[in-house]
């Protein structure tokens, strides 16, 4: 093998290589203390989507005024969301105040490429599917 055809293979694995590589972005889900049943189902099911595609995610309590000497209120609330999230995601650090906020950061069980490769499958079988229905459609008008 020559040196030229040797230096384009390498070139092409490692093109190949970035298109396949996937950033994980630290997605932000807010809400208060005092947050109503719907409103925390719905950041629930943000943050389970964003576990889904292999994101991870910054759970964060706001406090304000009064709610800061209840601190102990925001880490119950945060254990609570844990618990709900770890299907999908498990918790890489764990509650901490900073400032009038308090964090958790919680990382998918999957990786960012295993995600998208599922993703990429899906829409192909999807669409070979659609194919299949126009072609059998053609076919029967025919």
């Amino acid at each position: 093998m020559d040196y030229g055809k040797y230096k384009y293979e390498a070139a092409q694995k490692a093109k190949e290589a970035r298109r396949n590589q996937a950033n994980v972005v630290l997605k932000e889900v807010r809400f208060r203390l005092k947050i109503d049943k719907h409103d925390y189902e719905t950041k629930l099911r943000h943050a389970e989507n964003f576990l889904k595609a292999g994101d991870k995610v910054k759970a964060m309590i706001m406090f304000r005024g009064r709610e800061q000497s209840r601190p102990e209120m925001g880490f119950k609330l945060l254990q609570k969301f844990a618990e709900d999230v770890a299907e999908w995601g498990q918790v890489e650090s764990s509650p901490a105040v900073d400032g009038r906020n308090m964090t958790m950061v919680i990382g998918p069980l999957r990786s960012k490429s295993e995600a998208k490769a599922e993703t990429l499958a899906k829409r192909a079988a999807a669409k070979e599917a659609a194919h299949e229905a126009k072609q059998a459609k053609v076919e029967k008008d025919a």
